[in-house]
């Protein structure tokens, strides 16, 4: 009989042992004998899955409810914010309305009210919510990023902080450039079609803020356009050489965008509008390429590039500065912030 030392001794190919932990392990032999190597650790095993969280498909919805439910909660108090200066507020966005009548003559130079509960739809209901949307866009932003961040590894969750300044900068960015550019010249061309052949422009305050919002939301999203591209090469959907390559077919695509988005039909709106989209998109690639030279390992020359967009500026000023001088251009606090 064989003692009990002896059972234990030898194991036969592939058979599973217990290891002291608990835990059970494959063993297989070759026929030399020798022992066969544990497969290699599948790619994204290890410290890059650190920290992700495996959920269910219930758990998924469950957390982007609770987003969801943040983000109204968050806009809520900037709207209740926001109720304490609507009389200013509305002010503030009647200005390129009045600065556009005043511009075409028109006496006197205000909006109306067609309805009696149109004021207050308008002053006290829409206009918070407006100005909530883009208050509260930091902590929205946050929130998408809360959500999708347990999907991350933990090395791409260092940037959070810049995703969210950058998001909800470049939307507040894009609202003030559809107020203080593109808005007032498209209103002011939109206004000015038809006077002179016994037309009269009447603005009701909706009308005016129906337009007034599609335009300062549809800029603001789409200044999210870089932050959009450098996420879909964080998740290696797309790279900076792919969009490169068909940047020619995304600059239609802007173009065609921009005529939507655009109010007015002619093409000097519309190049108000597709001019920062394409700065906006190569913007995108650019901070794409920053990210995939931080993978490899490799450093973009920062002190090169800043040398040489230093002295482009300098010679841009001077040139500016001289044109200036030449034909007696001297600034002023709204666009185009030179006139003579």
């Amino acid at each position: 009989m064989a003692s009990h030392d002896d059972k234990g001794a030898k194991a036969p190919a592939g058979e599973v042992t217990a290891a002291a932990g608990g835990s059970t392990a494959v063993t297989a032999t070759r026929g030399g004998g020798g022992s066969i190597p544990p497969p290699p650790h599948p790619p994204g095993s290890g410290d890059e899955e650190d920290g992700m969280l495996r959920m269910s498909f219930l758990e998924h919805l469950e957390e982007l409810r609770s987003r969801i439910i943040k983000m109204i909660l968050g806009v809520a108090v900037a709207y209740a914010l926001s109720l304490f200066y609507c009389e200013r507020l509305w002010r503030l966005i009647a200005v390129p309305a009045v600065d556009a009548l005043i511009k075409l003559g028109v006496k006197p130079p205000t909006l109306k009210a067609i309805t009696p509960m149109e004021q207050f739809n308008v002053i006290w209901v829409k206009l918070p919510i407006l100005c909530g949307v883009f208050l509260a866009s930091p902590w929205i932003v946050y929130q998408v990023w809360a959500f999708i961040s347990p999907g991350l590894y933990k090395r791409e969750r260092r940037y959070a902080a810049p995703f969210v300044l950058c998001s909800a900068g470049l939307f507040i960015m894009g609202g003030a450039f559809a107020y203080f550019v593109a808005f007032r010249f498209a209103l002011t061309f939109l206004l000015g079609i038809g006077m002179g052949n016994y037309v009269e422009p009447m603005v009701s305050i909706s009308e005016y803020f129906d337009l007034f919002v599609n335009v300062t939301l549809g800029v603001g999203l789409v200044f999210e356009m870089p932050i959009l591209i450098f996420f879909l090469t964080l998740l290696r959907i797309v790279s900076p050489r792919f969009l490169l390559r068909h940047s020619r077919y995304a600059v239609l695509g802007i173009f065609v965008l921009a005529a939507i988005l655009t109010p007015t039909p002619d093409a000097f709106n519309m190049m108000l509008f597709a001019t920062p989209m394409c700065l906006l998109f190569y913007v995108g690639i650019f901070a794409g390429y920053l990210l995939v030279l931080k993978r490899e390992g490799r450093h973009f020359p920062w002190r090169k590039m800043l040398t040489i967009t230093t002295i482009v500026l300098v010679i841009l000023g001077a040139i500016l500065y001289l044109a200036a001088l030449h034909y007696k251009w001297h600034p002023v606090p709204h666009w185009p912030f030179l006139t003579r």
